[in-house]
């Protein structure tokens, strides 16, 4: 966490380590670079995980998570950015290319884009469906019932 603060300074919102894990919350402006060197200088190679969290209340409403691992140091690295609502993100596809469908999943469940993705558009649901099911503000019985009836043309059992 030291040397991700000497390098990036005020980019490292908060730094703190939870079970032995490192956690640090960047801007979102420095989010890819911050990446790539956790990636090269840091040997953390693997992006287990990235997702996201909702959390309406918040200015900043989106959290984008990633877990990391490196195999040589025997370590995992939380990286989190706080993103709004019409905020991008940074895509980390260059860096780790196993973000590409996981990307294209948040932006399927939570509507988060992610600025520089090769192919960003919805990997679960079908395009045509309206909204994000995994925002805490999400209707899905009313977007369930809704897309029955047009797709299917039965109504929903809902």
């Amino acid at each position: 966490m030291k040397r991700f603060r000497q390098r990036f300074g005020e980019a490292i919102r908060e730094a703190w380590l939870d079970r032995k894990q490192a956690m640090l919350v960047v801007d979102a402006a420095q989010f890819q670079a911050i990446a790539l060197y956790a990636r090269d200088d840091e040997k953390f190679n693997l992006l287990s995980d990235l997702t996201a969290v909702d959390w309406p209340k918040r200015e900043k409403r989106f959290e984008v998570v990633l877990q990391l691992y490196s195999f040589a140091k025997n370590e995992r690295l939380r990286l989190k950015c706080a993103a709004g609502e019409r905020e991008a993100v940074p895509s980390v596809t260059g860096v780790w290319p196993a973000a590409n469908w996981m990307e294209r999943e948040c932006y399927d469940m939570f509507g988060i884009v992610f600025e520089g993705h090769p192919d960003l558009k919805r990997i679960l649901l079908p395009d045509e469906w309206q909204g994000y099911p995994l925002r805490k503000d999400y209707d899905i019985l009313q977007q369930d019932e809704a897309w029955v009836r047009e797709n299917l043309g039965i109504e929903s059992g809902q």
